[in-house]
């Protein structure tokens, strides 16, 4: 059974904590408080060297020190702390680089509200789990045989047939009923080729959709998106080996994953509203009578200075955007602003909670906005972003990839 190592700040006083311990258990894990006695929470204090109010943050950094001097036996870490604490959310990323630097062990932080429940939890626990008990899998560098993947996401379905380390054939649907935008998929990914389904030698299944799907076509792979989605991305961006940053902005939710030798070691989830989301820059596509596909390079005619965005709800920045075109704002200008807003708000809720490893590889369907990649490079700081070809089909990819490792591994 998986080790899971939650290091946290009264959950264990609460319902939360049931919450959490359900969620592991959903994946076959088991979630471990590290063991520290009072004089032992001084001794770390004073070795973390981070000046604190709270008696349950000393105590957070006396079970994070726990783990990195052996005291406690763990695979993987959960660091928690309730949103509403400041001083949590300063010592939880603190906490998080410590555990990084002195271990190898994949780290998830999460903020956590008295209304918390499992299945909020559930793709970080499953995260966690796949990465310890399937990192041969996961190391896997190169696809064999004739393998398909399939990405069912929450606003499109990707599909991947791969011959021996080739892409052959590819599907792309918008996601209605998952089961019949999975087969619309397949169909597509197979006409261009002689192959039929019964030819294959593996089927991968990740995404929203991944459990439908597989229980319908008998995958012999159903894995979470985190996992998936990077080792897709390092595939296709030839950088499997050594550090790299994925950020996957998508339909719904957006994921930043950092991964070290083509194993995920942190991860940052979701988002505060749709406006930090492909959803927003498809409304405003929209509105400016444009193509989703032909925003990307109005955003890049325009200056997103001359028209600013204050707020970070979907309703209210398109209001924001309204306003701006009565105003008198080029739609270039729109364009820029939205595009520049979505990275923003990436940087601000998810970039922070990590260390930004380079390279960095945007993949997903808003990979091809290239003014979203563009206002990604400037937010930080002009870093050189690596959209590899293919990019928007990294799911399907990964799935398609690592199924071809199971026969060998399993």
């Amino acid at each position: 059974m998986v080790k899971i190592a939650q290091i946290s700040c009264g959950t264990e006083y609460s319902g939360v904590q049931k919450e959490i311990e359900r969620a592991a258990e959903t994946f076959g894990a088991e979630i471990i408080i590290p063991e520290t006695d009072i004089d032992y929470i001084e001794e770390a204090y004073e070795k973390f060297g981070f000046e604190c109010a709270s008696s349950g943050i000393k105590l957070m950094i006396a079970r994070a020190m726990s783990v990195v001097e052996g005291r406690t036996d763990a695979d993987a870490v959960f660091i928690a702390t309730c949103f509403r604490c400041a001083e949590g959310a300063l010592v939880r990323n603190e906490i998080r680089r410590f555990i990084q630097q002195n271990t190898r062990l994949p780290v998830v932080t999460y903020s956590f509200t008295e209304r918390t429940k499992a299945d909020e939890l559930f793709i970080r626990m499953e995260a966690l789990s796949t990465i310890v008990s399937r990192k041969s899998i996961l190391a896997r560098e190169k696809q064999e045989g004739l393998t398909l993947g399939i990405d069912s996401g929450s606003t499109t379905t990707k599909v991947v047939l791969m011959e021996n380390n080739e892409i052959i054939g590819t599907g792309w649907i918008p996601t209605t009923d998952v089961i019949s935008s999975a087969e619309e998929g397949m169909k597509e990914a197979f006409k261009e080729t002689d192959y039929k389904i019964e030819d294959i030698e593996g089927m991968g299944v990740t995404g929203y959709g991944r459990l439908t799907i597989g229980r319908r076509f008998n995958a012999d792979l159903i894995q979470e998106e985190l996992s998936v989605n990077s080792k897709g991305a390092v595939f296709l961006a030839n950088h499997q080996k050594g550090e790299a940053t994925v950020i996957d902005i998508g339909g719904m939710d957006n994921k930043v994953i950092t991964v070290h030798d083509s194993i995920p070691d942190n991860f940052t989830m979701g988002g505060i509203c749709a406006g930090a989301s492909g959803r927003f820059l498809e409304i405003t596509a929209r509105r400016l009578g444009v193509d989703i596909t032909e925003l990307g390079s109005l955003a890049i005619q325009g200056d997103y200075h001359k028209t600013p965005l204050d707020s970070y709800c979907i309703v209210f920045g398109i209001q924001d955007l309204v306003t701006a075109l009565a105003a008198g704002s080029t739609r270039e200008d729109v364009a820029a602003a939205a595009c520049h807003s979505v990275a923003e708000q990436v940087y601000e809720q998810q970039l922070q909670e990590i260390d930004v490893r380079e390279p960095v590889i945007q993949v997903g369907g808003t990979s091809l906005i290239e003014g979203l990649v563009e206002a990604m490079s400037d937010i930080l700081g002009g870093i050189e972003i690596i959209v590899p070809e293919n990019s928007q089909y990294i799911g399907a990819v990964g799935a398609a990839l690592l199924v071809s490792g199971m026969a060998k591994t399993e």
